[in-house]
């Protein structure tokens, strides 16, 4: 299931470009030469930087399942027996 939304979301252009998770050749060590290519980059340009960081590893517990169901099937086009 799975490696199918994966592959829907590709395909169809949904995956944001700085998403990194569930994508062949991107990884937790991509995301972080992202973050410090940015911060050194505004570091150059005399910039302000703040990195704000957030622990999701939980978070699907906590969100309400029917939301999840109605934003994949309007937002993404995943309905029938992808949701069931």
């Amino acid at each position: 299931m799975a490696e199918q939304i994966c592959a829907h979301l590709t395909e169809c252009e949904l995956m944001p470009s700085v998403q990194s998770a569930y994508r062949q050749g991107h990884s937790t060590e991509s995301t972080l030469k992202k973050v410090i290519a940015d911060i050194l980059d505004a570091a150059d340009h005399r910039k302000v930087t703040l990195l704000g960081l957030l622990d999701m590893s939980a978070a699907f517990d906590t969100v309400d399942h029917e939301i999840i169901l109605r934003r994949l099937k309007v937002s993404y086009g995943i309905d029938r027996q992808a949701l069931r």
